[in-house]
């Protein structure tokens, strides 16, 4: 301070034709002196002023540097800001200093106790620290930092605090041992302490008592440069302490300043002599004569006031680490550029009523308050001076570590800043490869309550328990999340289902009966060897048309009915592949004429049957004019235009369509068709039963007939398989999902079809080919050769 205003004062451009002078107290670290002092210096009632130039009296006090404790700044200012009177704190830090309604004409060259925490909260966020234990002194300065510190540590990134302990001012060992066994027993390896020197030194006599290690300290300014900390005992607990420090800054000439200091001989009771005195006395370990009242005889040696202060190593020479030196400095100099501002004010343009300015004879103090709100000037290190609405400095901290050296010193090194800035808010810079880790592998430690929550999880809050402790629940199945530490799952779309890291949503399975799996290949296979079976039938009957085992019983109604089965076997096909609208459509339509068409040749050859058999006794000749070949085609044509009827209208009201179902399996889609109207399907179905149940009756009652009629036997048992296989069809086909209700259909249309292909034309095939002795119209109506 003495050397900034000595500065000032030799400055042509700064307060030109004005000496300022100053007053030093020591306020003891006690709140009463230091507020007893600050209402004398305002109040006119402190000591007399005498320099060189003869200004003598109570000298006028436009303002205060200090002080450096927040509780009594806090005190001093709310009686201070009373009568406006600034004052200029150079330590205060406390959050609560910047509440303009009370505090208005206070000042700091030191950033608040709320960009500290963000400061200290940006470090934990960028080595992913969230979960941290917290260390608070009992007073203002470390419980409106513990307030800050709750009600932002969650909101910036999600950190939490694991404990919040007030250390004691007097070192109370039972409350002390309390808190060192909680931090022990907490699974925090960051320490947070917002504490001074004092509080810090009980504690790790506490913390080196009960060996806690492997912890990783975050100092705040009150006690990250302190040396009575920076011991060999200590450093195996305190290494690598990342520590918020106050801005270094250099005083050019402060060096020169400090070593011309010589003691004054001849004024040795003079107020700043006594200052000097007792630092001579101090540093060369001597005394002036005569000893001061009350001072007990020494063999100390006497003080001559030649002794060279180059020659000696104290650390109140030592210029190379000026911290809160640094800010004295600055708050001196913003005093002093508020009166040169205030004296350059040219009357008429003033910011007062009625365009005045201020005058030194006629001083309102809260004009200077005015001014000091405006100061903005560049110390000759280039840092910027100005307060923001709140009296508030520019926000910036260094980032410093203790590195542990080998021969066992300890270097605080500068491995970073944070500063604050008008557009991305708290920037900190930090090289992290300068920083001693104190721990065996060298790298900064894993604090958290639970891990991160990886992507396919999702957090579950602890019951009882801070945020940051959670559980990571997987998704269900069909949900998912795609980033870590996901809050909830989210559903799948409609057509998609979750992976198995349910971490991504993939289209989901489709299934449907396809040509391409082995049981549509050998539906398929099936099919088409029924198809080529009714067609090499159809061509041996085709080539011994003549013969009289083709011609027996209408040789149309058996080339029509072998028609018949080959679309049966090939409708079947219609039930494989991807289900489309046409394909839906056609398939039962297929099905449906097709059987109808068969049954309906089938019924038709019983009934003739039947015919040639009465009409083979006396007097029923005249039954066979009403079953000639016209009337045959008839009836076949008639029966089948009722089916294609039913489906016509089927196909209009309700038509079967292709159908994305989901309820069978969540994570596929079964392509099927929906029958639309399941009367519809049911009237289809039953028309052919009735058929087929009216073809086997007569078919029955014709068993017993004369052997050369004896294919009734045959029609029989054809019907019988009919029947059997589409009566177990209904179950099967209710209780088959998806793609498995196609292959119980196809099933039954193969089936089926063989049984009728076989019964009817196996027999036939068999004589006409292997028994052509048989093929005569002789055998065929002989009794003993017509058995088969």
């Amino acid at each position: 301070m003495a050397f900034a205003i000595d500065e000032i004062n030799r400055n042509s451009n700064l307060l030109t034709n004005v000496t300022l002078g100053y007053s030093l107290y020591d306020n003891c670290a006690e709140l009463g002196i230091g507020f007893r002092a600050a209402l004398s210096l305002v109040s006119g009632q402190g000591e007399e002023f005498i320099s060189d130039e003869s200004c003598v009296g109570a000298p006028p006090v436009p303002g205060i540097v200090g002080d450096s404790s927040s509780t009594r700044s806090i005190a001093i200012s709310t009686v201070l800001s009373l009568y406006r009177v600034p004052m200029v704190s150079y330590f205060a830090t406390c959050s609560c200093l910047s509440d303009r309604k009370k505090f208005p004409s206070f000042f700091r060259t030191i950033p608040s106790d709320a960009f500290q925490v963000r400061a200290m909260i940006q470090i934990l966020k960028r080595f992913n620290w969230t979960w941290a234990g917290l260390l608070v002194s009992d007073d203002d300065y470390g419980l409106h930092a513990a307030q800050t510190f709750q009600s932002d540590l969650a909101q910036s990134f999600g950190g939490c605090l694991a404990y919040l302990e007030v250390l004691p001012w007097d070192n109370d060992q039972a409350e002390l041992n309390r808190i060192v066994d909680i931090m022990k027993k907490s699974a925090a390896r960051v320490v947070i302490a917002f504490a001074h020197e004092s509080h810090m030194i009980g504690l790790m006599e506490e913390v080196v008592k009960q060996n806690v290690t492997d912890l990783q300290w975050i100092a705040s300014e009150a006690w990250t440069t302190a040396a009575v900390l920076q011991t060999p005992d200590l450093m195996p607990y305190l290494g690598g302490t990342l520590g918020i420090a106050i801005r270094r800054g250099e005083i050019p000439g402060l060096k020169d300043f400090l070593l011309r200091i010589r003691p004054d001989l001849h004024h040795n009771n003079r107020y700043e002599n006594n200052l000097i005195n007792q630092f001579w006395e101090h540093t060369f370990r001597c005394r002036f004569a005569p000893p001061p009242a009350g001072w007990v005889e020494s063999r100390e040696a006497q003080c001559t006031g030649d002794e060279d202060l180059e020659n000696v190593e104290t650390e109140l020479l030592d210029v190379s680490n000026l911290r809160p030196e640094y800010n004295v400095y600055k708050a001196v100099y913003a005093l002093a550029y508020a009166l040169d501002d205030m004296l350059q004010c040219v009357p008429g343009r003033g910011p007062f009523s009625g365009h005045s300015c201020a005058t030194l004879q006629r001083l309102e103090l809260w004009q200077l308050v005015h001014y000091l709100q405006k100061v903005n000037f560049t110390t000759p290190y280039g840092d910027q001076v100005s307060f923001d609405e709140n009296g508030d400095a520019l926000p910036i901290y260094d980032i410093m570590n203790w590195k542990w050296l080998p021969d066992g010193r300890t270097e605080v090194q500068n491995v970073g800043v944070v500063k604050k800035s008008a557009f991305r808010g708290e920037e900190v810079t930090l090289d992290e490869n300068k920083i001693f880790w104190n721990f065996q592998l060298k790298e900064p430690p894993r604090s958290v309550c639970s891990e991160r929550c990886p992507a396919g999880t999702r957090m579950a809050r602890r019951k009882g328990q801070p945020e940051c402790c959670f559980d990571c629940i997987p998704c269900s199945e069909g949900m998912i999340s795609n980033k870590t530490d996901s809050m909830e799952c989210s559903s799948c779309p409609e057509d998609f289902w979750s992976n198995p890291q349910h971490d991504d949503c993939v289209p989901k399975k489709i299934e449907f009966l396809s040509f391409h799996e082995p049981l549509g290949i050998c539906l398929t296979t099936t099919s088409l060897l029924g198809t080529f079976i009714c067609a090499v039938v159809l061509g041996i009957f085709t080539y011994h048309r003549s013969t009289p085992m083709v011609r027996a019983n209408n040789s149309e109604l058996s080339f029509l009915l072998l028609l018949s089965l080959k679309l049966c076997f090939l409708c079947s096909l219609l039930f494989i592949g991807r289900p489309r609208l046409r394909t839906c459509q056609l398939r039962h339509a297929a099905f449906g004429i097709s059987f109808v068409l068969c049954v309906s040749c089938i019924l038709v050859k019983t009934m003739v049957v039947l015919a040639v058999f009465k009409a083979s006794k006396p007097g029923g000749a005249a039954s066979l004019k009403w079953f000639g070949a016209v009337q045959q085609r008839g009836t076949v044509l008639v029966l089948t235009s009722i089916q294609a009827a039913i489906c016509t209208a089927w196909l209009v009201i309700s038509s079967p369509a292709p159908y994305k179902n989901t309820q069978y399996h969540n994570d596929k889609i079964v392509y099927e068709c929906v029958v639309g109207s399941t009367v519809g399907f049911a009237v289809l179905l039953g028309y052919i039963g009735i058929l087929a149940i009216l073809s086997f009756l007569l078919a029955f009652l014709a068993r017993n007939l004369p052997d050369n009629f004896n294919e009734a036997k045959f029609i029989t048992f054809s019907m019988l398989i009919f029947c059997a296989v589409w009566v177990a069809f209904v179950p099967a086909y209710v209780n088959s999902p998806g793609k498995y209700a196609d292959a119980v259909e196809v099933f039954a249309i193969l089936a089926s079809s063989f049984g009728l292909l076989v019964a009817l034309f196996g027999p036939k095939c068999y004589i006409i080919v292997l028994r052509p002795e048989r093929n005569t119209k002789k055998a065929i109506m002989g009794r003993g050769t017509t058995k088969y």
